[in-house]
């Protein structure tokens, strides 16, 4: 990643740039080519304390930067959106293994739409597919 582009991603996003926030989102960047969780985030930068790298995760999330994920594990994750409008991140299928609990975002697979009763004001959706990953049937074969 380049330095100055991670700073003007940030600014773009409405989030004041600060060397741990920016420290922070470059490690994610580097790091995380899906769904992370806040311990893996410790792993990575141990060096930074956990209400600090919460902090910044919520801040990032709501900037539209992350998304966050429910995936029933009890372990919130998140993961970086990779549109270029950041408000299509959420609305996306995301994939959960029941054995490994690793989490996928099908960022391209929109959730299909849901006829509401009249007068409900939606506010959020969620959509998650759990069942068994290749690595996790392979094993047990």
């Amino acid at each position: 990643m380049n330095h100055n582009s991670d700073e003007q991603t940030l600014r773009n996003a409405g989030v004041r740039v600060t060397a741990v926030r920016l420290m922070v989102w470059r490690e994610i960047g580097r790091t995380f080519s899906g769904p992370f969780s806040l311990a893996d985030l410790e792993d990575a930068l141990p060096t930074v304390d956990k209400s600090t790298l919460f902090r910044t995760l919520t801040l990032l999330n709501e900037a539209h930067l992350l998304h966050d994920i429910d995936d029933g594990s009890g372990t919130h994750k998140y993961c970086i959106c990779h549109h270029e409008d950041t408000r299509l991140c959420s609305g996306h299928v995301h994939l959960s293994c029941r054995i490994c609990h690793k989490t996928w975002c099908l960022s391209d697979v929109r959730i299909p739409p849901v006829t509401l009763p009249e007068g409900f004001l939606p506010e959020e959706t969620e959509y998650l597919v759990k069942g068994i990953c290749p690595d996790c049937r392979n094993r047990d074969q």
